[in-house]
C-alpha cells in the first residue's frame, strides 16, 4: 500500500478580503482538480478568523503536489492572492496520508 502526500494549511487575507481570497482559492482548485495524482484540494472558511481560508489537499506524492504548480492558470491565481495576503504564508502541515473515507487506497 503505497501512502498518499497530503498538506494542510491556513492562508489568511488582510481586512476585507477573506471571500476574495477563498474565490480565488476555490478557482484553482478547480484547476487542479484533474492534474496527475490529484484526490482532493478541499477549501474551508475558518469559522472563529474571518479572513482565514484552510486548504487541504491529498495527491499521490509530493511530486505531483510540486507538478501542480505548472497546471495552466495556476501562477496567474497566484499572483492573484500573494497581494491580499496578510504576510507571507503560513508553512502548511506536511501528512502521510494513511487511508479514510473518501480516499482510494
Amino acid at each position: 500500500m503505497s501512502k498518499k502526500y497530503g498538506l494542510h494549511g491556513k492562508l489568511k487575507a488582510t481586512a476585507g478580503n477573506g471571500e476574495k481570497l477563498a474565490a480565488i482559492l476555490l478557482e484553482a482548485s478547480q484547476l487542479v482538480s484533474t492534474a496527475k495524482g490529484c484526490h482532493l484540494y478541499l477549501i474551508s472558511k475558518d469559522r472563529k478568523e474571518e479572513e482565514a481560508v484552510w486548504v487541504t489537499e491529498v495527491w499521490d506524492s509530493k511530486e505531483d503536489h510540486d507538478n501542480s504548480l505548472n497546471v495552466e492558470g495556476v501562477r496567474a491565481l497566484i499572483s492573484q492572492a500573494m497581494p491580499i495576503l496578510d504576510g507571507m504564508p503560513q508553512k502548511g502541515q506536511e501528512l502521510e496520508i494513511l487511508g479514510g473515507a473518501g480516499i482510494a487506497q
